[in-house]
C-alpha cells in the first residue's frame, strides 16, 4: 500500500468509533467538553484502551478543527488514508473465495458521492473501489465521514488510467457492465462472474474511452419524470442487483458470450 504521512481529519460518530474499532493508526481525538451520552462515552472508553491523547474542547473549538461542520462532537486526527492497490483487491477476493467484483469510478468529483458508493461498496461485498487519478476526488474527511467508517474496511486504489487498468482486470477474467440510462434492462443481463462495475457522475456519465471498453451497458428501469440517478444511488441498484443474482441465480438472463 502506498502509505501517506498526512494528517486527516475524521469527523462525526460513526466515522470516528469504526476507525478505532479497526486499529487505525490515530494521533488525538477531540471530544466535546462535557457531551456524556453514550456514543461519546464508547469513543473515549476505545479512545482509552489504545492510549491515545483526548482533548476535551469547547463547541467553538471544535467548529475551528472541523472540514466538515458537522463533527458530532468528536473529531479523531489519524493518519492519512492510504489508496491501496489493485492486486490487493483481487487477493482479498480469492481469501474470501469469491468471484472478484469491482467499482469502478469515472468523474466522481463529489466527495458525498464517492463516500457513499465507497459505504455502499461494503456492505454489498464488493472487493474495492477503482478511482482514476484525474477529474476525480480522493479520500477527503468528508469522504471519510460519509462513508460512516467503510473506509476503514474497502480497499480504495488511485489509477492513472482507467481503461489501462480496465484491459489488465480483462485479462485476469473480469467482465465489466456500465450504468447508462440507453442500456439494456439491468434484469436482463448476466452480472454474475468476476465483474467490475463502472459508475458515472450524473451529468456527463462515463468517458467515451471507458464506456467503450466495458462489455455491455445496464439501464436502470425509471417511471418518474426527470431522467438521472444520482451516482451514489445509481452504484447502490446496481450492485444490489449483482449481490442477487449472485446469492439467486435466474436463468432468464442475457448470455455474455
Amino acid at each position: 500500500m502506498d502509505h501517506q504521512e498526512r494528517t486527516l481529519l475524521i469527523e462525526g460518530r460513526n466515522a470516528v468509533l469504526e476507525a478505532l474499532r479497526s486499529s487505525r493508526p490515530m494521533d488525538k481525538l477531540f471530544v466535546l467538553d462535557g457531551c456524556q451520552d453514550g456514543p461519546i462515552r464508547t469513543i473515549i472508553r476505545e479512545a482509552r484502551k489504545r492510549d491515545i491523547i483526548l482533548h476535551f474542547v469547547g463547541k467553538e473549538r471544535l467548529n475551528q478543527i472541523s472540514a466538515t461542520g458537522k463533527h458530532q462532537g468528536v473529531i479523531a486526527c489519524a493518519a492519512a488514508y492510504a489508496y491501496a492497490r489493485v492486486e490487493d483487491m483481487l487477493e482479498l477476493a480469492a481469501k474470501r473465495g469469491e468471484d472478484p467484483f469491482l467499482i469502478l469510478l469515472d468523474n466522481i468529483e463529489d466527495p458525498h458521492n464517492l463516500g457513499a458508493i465507497i459505504r455502499t461498496a461494503n456492505l454489498a461485498g464488493a472487493h474495492g473501489v477503482i478511482i482514476p487519478k484525474r477529474r476525480a476526488v480522493g479520500l477527503t474527511a468528508t469522504v471519510a465521514k460519509t462513508s460512516a467508517g467503510a473506509l476503514n474496511y474497502t480497499p480504495v486504489a488511485k489509477v492513472t488510467n482507467l481503461v489501462n487498468t480496465m484491459k489488465e482486470l480483462k485479462e485476469k477474467g473480469l467482465w465489466f457492465v456500465c450504468a447508462d440510462m440507453g442500456g439494456e434492462p439491468m434484469y436482463g443481463l448476466n452480472l454474475t462472474g468476476p465483474i467490475g462495475l463502472v459508475i458515472g457522475n450524473e451529468g456527463e456519465g462515463v468517458g467515451r474511452l471507458v464506456k467503450e471498453n466495458c462489455d455491455f451497458l445496464a439501464g436502470i428501469p425509471m417511471k418518474g419524470e426527470i431522467d438521472s440517478l444520482n451516482a451514489s444511488v445509481a452504484a447502490g441498484i446496481l450492485s444490489y442487483e449483482i449481490v442477487r443474482q449472485r446469492q439467486y441465480p435466474v436463468s432468464s438472463v442475457t448470455d455474455r458470450a
